[in-house]
């Protein structure tokens, strides 16, 4: 059975999934961190619950496997020099080989690679040419974090695998059914035809999937829904999803618009940005890293940027309750103006690390916008990591709980493209 991967290369790191098509079966997945340093950290997951049996591997350094706690497979760690994303891909390849995961690198059919920005050009998924890997080049100022190792990634990938098919898949096509309306700035409209300044959003893939998954929960067709789909994870992005489409979200021209997130600001008035800078005598780069990586509930708690440190001591840290409080309070307000934007609501879509894992934030999400008719049910919410309807059978607007596969819908794309 041929076998898809589904890849997310950042700057110093490099994330993947191998699935057997169409089974959509994953059979090992893994991370290298640290890429370009003497000890790069190397792990793979892999036996399948599914297949009923682990795949054993045999790789001469057996010192390195482990299995895994849940008796359902074997994880391979490892700590290493590896040079550049060149070095780790050929590592990570050599290795599934080794553990006896595949056979042969031409078992691997085609490479679904994550792109975060896609700008105008690209409403969908595409096969990776050169001109295409030029466009996702000159979108490096778009997502300058992100694009340049994703095209590294891209070219790694294409040429130790020159036989497998290479597909982009973008952050930003889903949203790009979002009307004028929603994606214009009030800016001078020259600096839209210039430079592309408008909103492009983040997080689409995720969107895309949890709302498919839900019109199936909900057993309605995903054109006839008005849905609203909350990413909440480091990164938070929430969504209206009218007749199928991205009619808006938070996110804009990058991910940091929006509400609070883990570190990141979200929506700040720009005057602001520009008085502290000159107070503080920042840099525009100092100040965008202060946006990026020093605010959000770091920056209102002080203490953390992990959620879960903040609800363990939130009734006795102020900071960390009112960090809390705004975070769940931007979301709210999104909510409602999106309620209001589409003119109703079917369904409520809460997915990624917080979405899928605090009970907590969806009942104080939930409880806030009881008014809109949607009441939640308290032991439904307690469930984890698992599609589940979290609302009352009665409630008028459903609350869902839907984990969120990204690699899942990149590996869809690529099968979609062959």
């Amino acid at each position: 059975m041929a076998k898809t991967m589904a890849v997310n290369a950042g700057s110093s790191s490099l994330k993947f999934q191998l699935l057997e098509m169409p089974a959509e079966q994953v059979i090992a997945q893994g991370v290298i961190e640290r890429i370009g340093m003497d000890d790069a950290i190397v792990t793979i997951k892999y036996g399948s619950e599914v297949q009923g049996e682990r795949l054993i591997g045999n790789s001469e350094d057996d010192d390195h496997i482990v299995i895994l706690k849940d008796g359902k497979g074997h994880k391979y760690e490892n700590v290493l020099a590896i040079k550049d994303h060149q070095q780790a891909i050929n590592f990570m390849l050599q290795k599934l080989t080794d553990l006896g995961i595949i056979e042969d690198f031409n078992e691997i059919t085609g490479v679904g690679h994550r792109v975060v920005a896609g700008g105008e050009w690209f409403n969908h998924s595409v096969v990776v040419t050169d001109a295409v890997l030029e466009k996702i080049d000159r979108l490096a100022d778009y997502a300058p974090l992100h694009n340049p190792a994703n095209a590294m990634g891209i070219r790694a990938f294409q040429k130790l695998l020159p036989n497998a098919l290479s597909v982009a898949v973008f952050d930003t096509s889903f949203h790009q059914t979002m009307p004028e309306e929603n994606y214009l700035y009030p800016l001078p409209y020259e600096y839209y035809t210039r430079y592309g300044a408008r909103k492009y959003g983040a997080h689409g893939t995720s969107h895309r999937y949890v709302a498919s998954r839900a019109a199936t929960m909900l057993k309605q067709p995903l054109e006839s829904l008005k849905l609203i789909t909350l990413h909440l994870g480091a990164g938070v992005s929430i969504t209206a999803i009218k007749d199928g489409k991205s009619l808006d979200t938070s996110m804009g021209f990058s991910p940091l618009a929006g509400v609070a997130m883990a570190t990141r600001s979200g929506d700040v008035d720009t005057s602001l940005v520009y008085y502290i800078q000159e107070r503080e005598g920042l840099s525009n780069d100092e100040m965008l890293t202060i946006l990026n990586k020093k605010s959000g509930l770091l920056g209102l708690s002080t203490i953390s940027s992990d959620m879960r440190d903040l609800l363990d001591v939130q009734d006795t840290n102020d900071h960390a309750r009112l960090a809390v409080d705004i975070f769940v309070n931007r979301i709210v307000k999104y909510v409602g103006q999106y309620i209001a934007e589409m003119g109703g609501v079917d369904a409520l879509v809460f997915t990624a690390g917080i979405g899928e894992n605090s009970s907590p934030i969806r009942k104080r999400i939930i409880d806030r916008l009881a008014y809109f008719g949607i009441q939640l049910d308290s032991v439904a919410n307690e469930k984890r990591g698992e599609e589940i309807e979290i609302s009352t059978k009665d409630s008028q607007v459903k609350a869902l709980l839907i984990p969120t596969n990204e690699e899942l819908m990149i590996a869809r794309d690529v099968e979609a493209l062959k």
